[in-house]
């Protein structure tokens, strides 16, 4: 008898309306964001229903500190049209009366030189215009100034500000989809008909006044791609057709991060969560720190170390505790410790470092990449080259592609650089040049720490000698340039452990100039600062970390 082994059924299904958004009263009430960051590029876009078409309303702005400088917005004139305006340029797309009591998709994007202004479909009007504002806040509801004035009477609907996109420059087919958290969004609301304060990608919303959540809505849906999925952990049965999940998709090998501490301390989190760190079990050997961490979907390794110098290899089944096993070695004489760690599912390599005294690159920093097969125990074998020979590269990966950033050279000037590489991960050769780190302008980082989603890297911390930073960076993968600006750590920080899922990277303890036991996340998918998380057992100079879901997985 044949069995069903699908997760996924296709069929007719009803598409679900989405309900969710924020009404305002015009007597005061609005609503404002924490400080954003947003790229050269964006769009911001919103749908809005109002029944007031005499009045001068601002549904939707943002400026550098919510004062009347530096904005941007698209306000409802006392004529009845709808208009916007970018920085000090003059207002520009002035378009007849607006309907009221009916919703309406409008949109302002920016490409880095032309704004666009779109509504209900069409291209309303471009601007030549500069404007170069990346730390922002946002206000709907009133106008940018303090004193509140412009009020908006109505509704306002799914709400999003993408950074690094500008969505709509021609005329376009209105949204019939709710909006979701793609890469690049770094805000989303006004979608949720339980709270008015409600945000998607984990970002503080202020309510105001009588600001308040409804179930009125433009008539939005989900966008069902594949019919009902169903999320949990399948098992089958030989003597029936098909057994539905138990579980939940979260409780499927997502979400546990893994940080291997000073001495042979191993902890553990719940990425998906925020909270304490909790013990794990010990590793085989002991060492001080500038261990290098990799991980699969199911097995942890954790390899090199100072003090002593170190070229074991430990591995970890990361759905469980307990103490760890012996792997094998790194295929470096003398130990190796700061490898630039980076792997898909399957494979995982470790890039550069810094050998024991006496070994051949000692001083100017190891420039093999080494690779091991997750499912195979064994000892290293060589892969190819880094284009920089460095210890201390932050690295991260895609699925198909390693990145490693940064790092620092002994007895070569500059010692730190800035340059990114890349290698194919499944293809055997030399690393080749990807771009540069920005927030280390020409003096280059090391010791900076990496999270990544399958398409976006993010590199955040380290030293620009003589200096610890808080910055934070992104890159797209899969292309090739110069990084952008994301946001800032809670502090500044280098060596940390970092971990991620497929939406959110943990940096953890590291040093600051002294040994730190906080812990942070940011929200891979959109840009901005990071947040707590919660504290390591105890503070860790320079641990790695792990998980069973990053992006060379997911």
């Amino acid at each position: 008898m044949g069995i069903l082994r699908t997760d996924k059924i296709s069929g007719l299904e009803t598409p679900t309306p989405v309900t969710g958004s924020v009404v305002f009263d015009g007597t005061g009430d609005y609503i404002t964001t924490s400080a954003l960051h947003i790229s050269d590029s964006w769009t911001m876009e919103f749908w809005f229903n109002t029944s007031v078409n005499n009045a001068s309303q601002r549904p939707m702005n943002f400026s550098t500190d919510l004062s009347a400088s530096n904005y941007v917005y698209l306000e409802l004139t006392s004529s009845g049209k709808i208009k916007a305006r970018v920085s000090g340029a003059a207002a520009f797309g002035d378009i007849p009366k607006v309907s009221v009591n009916e919703w309406h998709h409008t949109a302002l994007s920016y490409d880095g030189s032309t704004a666009y202004f779109v509504y209900d479909g069409n291209l309303i009007a471009t601007q030549s215009v500069s404007y170069s504002n990346h730390s922002i806040q946002v206000r709907f509801g009133a106008d940018e100034s303090n004193t509140s004035a412009n009020l908006y009477t109505g509704y306002i609907s799914n709400a999003r500000i993408v950074s690094g996109k500008a969505l709509y420059t021609t005329d376009y087919t209105v949204p019939i989809h709710a909006f979701e958290v793609t890469d690049g969004t770094n805000l989303l609301c006004c979608n949720n008909s339980d709270s008015a304060g409600a945000e998607s990608t984990g970002k503080s919303i202020t309510v105001n006044g009588d600001a308040a959540a409804s179930s009125v809505s433009p008539g939005l849906t989900r966008d069902f791609t594949s019919g009902t999925e169903f999320s949990g952990v399948t098992t089958f049965d030989t003597q029936g057709y098909f057994v539905p999940p138990s579980g939940t998709t979260e409780q499927r090998g997502g979400g546990r991060g893994i940080i291997a501490s000073n001495g042979n301390a191993i902890e553990f989190i719940t990425i998906t969560t925020t909270g304490n760190s909790q013990d794990f079990g010990d590793m085989t050997y002991t060492q001080s720190g500038y261990v290098t961490c990799l991980g699969s979907s199911t097995r942890g390794l954790i390899a090199g170390g100072y003090n002593p110098h170190s070229n074991t290899i430990d591995y970890i089944t990361i759905a469980t505790t307990g103490n760890a096993k012996e792997f094998g070695e790194i295929g470096l004489t003398n130990g190796v410790y700061s490898m630039g760690p980076a792997g898909s599912n399957t494979r995982g390599l470790f890039a550069g470092g810094h050998q024991e005294p006496g070994s051949p690159n000692a001083i100017a920093g190891q420039q093999q990449i080494n690779y091991v097969t997750f499912a195979s125990l064994g000892n290293s074998s060589d892969f190819g080259d880094l284009v920089e020979g460095v210890r201390y590269p932050a690295g991260c990966s895609s699925p198909t592609r390693a990145i490693w950033a940064g790092g620092r050279r002994s007895g070569v000037s500059p010692a730190n650089i800035n340059n990114i590489q890349y290698a194919t991960i499944a293809t055997l050769g030399n690393a080749v040049d990807y771009g540069d780190l920005t927030y280390s302008g020409s003096g280059g980082v090391y010791a900076a720490r990496a999270v990544s989603s399958s398409t976006r890297g993010v590199i955040g911390g380290g030293v620009i000698s003589p200096a610890y930073v808080n910055s934070i960076d992104y890159l797209t993968i899969a292309t090739t340039g110069n990084s952008q600006e994301f946001g800032d750590l809670n502090a500044t920080v280098t060596h940390a452990a970092t971990m991620s899922n497929s939406k959110r990277g943990v940096f953890a303890g590291g040093y600051n100039p002294s040994a730190t036991n906080a812990m942070s996340f940011v929200t891979i998918t959109s840009t901005g600062d990071a947040k707590n998380f919660g504290d390591l057992i105890s503070a860790a100079t320079a641990p790695s970390g792990m998980s069973d879901s990053h992006g060379g997985i997911s």
